[in-house]
């Protein structure tokens, strides 16, 4: 029983990062990435059940959208067209950087949230120290990779994903340096996960390619790193030790990071994603004949409304009204999890207008998603255990996935001719 409630419990982190990562795919960019990797954390906080734990639930919500979120400024266009190819070389280079994309998201969100589950009143966590050495890494990184040695990934398009190898390197040298290997073990299968789901998610890509489904098979290869980028990031968190902690909710400690997580990331991604333009395009593909700047015009004011009411309402809540308590009770850790997940699948469902049209199915798709995970994340715990760093275990893991990838290369390039969109790099 203790081990279904423990793959029960990886299951609902997987899909709640899964389905948000999902419905980031119509926003991208680092704030989507953002907003999508902190529902992923507040699934696993709520999955934990722990109260001291409740009572970080801003702080860690935001070390994982930060960390989620940097991934968010590498192209990965182009590599995924790499994908698509016919020769072995090139597909096996396109699944392997996008192994290693997928890892830096990972990394970095994991590496970050496992830093505030490890940070204690006695041994506080140094954040100026680590976000000047995340900086500096990510600074030097991509000069001596980019510049000086012009290991290109994905040329002619942004190579951003060097700047990202430093502040993940920074990350895990500060995490060493100062013992914190609870949160290092997050870091390696939150990356461990992404890397593989968003590699295995291109494979299914080309198939459903093959295969002519009609699917936004775009859709699928986002689902599946954010699907096991969460199987990840909880199996790293519920395999660790950490330290117990107070339940004091300070006040001047969580006004910041609830104007940023429920306001300032919503409204970047509505003033990103809701542009008069692109709702007219998106408009035009719902087959609908008029009143497409009226329609337009009514889901701009609703989503920007959206955004004002949310932030408005966890101010309210959670920082005027909560002032006096020890901790937050668990169900405002779930009414905060179910608003910021809900809005952010309205939002998906807004921009899409898939409320005109069945044009974009995965758009109920979402919704479903979100049924099960709000009706299923309260009845699950998973135990706890402590299984530390093993760095050989992790290494032969870690060429098993590389062959495993390397059969799904022979199996895509074996399967189809040309498809629209392959890309050569070599």
């Amino acid at each position: 029983m203790k081990n279904r409630q423990f793959l029960y419990a990886l299951l609902i982190a997987g899909m709640s990062l899964g389905t948000a990562w999902a419905a980031r795919g119509q926003f991208g960019h680092t704030q989507g990435a953002a907003w999508a990797g902190g529902i992923g954390a507040l699934s696993i906080v709520l999955l934990a059940k722990r109260a001291d734990w409740y009572t970080k639930m801003f702080q860690l919500t935001l070390a994982s959208a930060v960390g989620w979120g940097i991934g968010g400024i590498i192209s990965y266009g182009i590599v995924v067209g790499y994908g698509r190819g016919t020769e072995f070389g090139n597909v096996y280079y396109g699944l392997l950087m996008l192994f290693v994309i997928g890892g830096f998201f990972g990394l970095l969100g994991g590496g970050l949230f496992g830093l505030v589950l490890s940070g204690t009143p006695e041994k506080p966590i140094k954040w100026p120290q680590i976000l000047v050495e995340m900086t500096a890494g990510g600074v030097l990184f991509y000069y001596f990779l980019i510049e000086e040695l012009g290991w290109l990934m994905t040329p002619p398009r942004s190579e951003a994903w060097a700047a990202c190898f430093g502040m993940a390197v920074a990350l895990i040298w500060f995490m060493l340096r100062n013992k914190y290997y609870s949160a290092i073990r997050v870091a390696i299968f939150a990356g461990l996960g992404g890397a593989f789901g968003f590699s295995f998610g291109n494979f299914l890509h080309v198939i459903g390619s093959i295969l002519e489904l009609k699917f936004n098979f775009w859709n699928v290869m986002e689902y599946s790193i954010g699907f096991f980028g969460g199987i990840g990031m909880a199996y790293g968190t519920f395999t660790a030790k950490w330290p117990e902690t107070h339940l004091d909710v300070k006040r001047e400690k969580v006004l910041a990071p609830i104007i940023i997580i429920a306001i300032i990331i919503p409204f970047l991604v509505w003033d990103q994603s809701f542009g008069t333009e692109r709702l007219m395009q998106i408009f035009a593909q719902t087959g609908s004949m008029k009143d497409g700047a009226n329609i337009v015009a009514q889901v701009q004011w609703l989503s920007f409304l959206l955004v004002a009411t949310f932030g408005a309402f966890c101010i309210h809540r959670f920082y005027n009204i909560k002032a006096d308590i020890t901790s937050y009770p668990r169900e405002d850790v779930y009414l905060f999890f179910t608003g910021i997940f809900g809005l952010y699948i309205i939002f998906s469902i807004l921009v899409t207008m898939a409320f005109m049209s069945l044009y974009r199915v995965e758009q109920y798709l979402y919704i479903i998603n979100f049924a099960i995970i709000t009706l299923l994340i309260n009845k699950f715990q998973p135990q706890f255990s402590n299984r530390g760093l093993n760095l050989n275990r992790w290494l032969v893991n870690l060429l098993f996935v590389l062959a495993f990838l390397a059969i799904l290369t022979a199996i895509a390039v074996s399967s189809h001719g040309e498809l629209t969109g392959s890309q050569i790099r070599f």
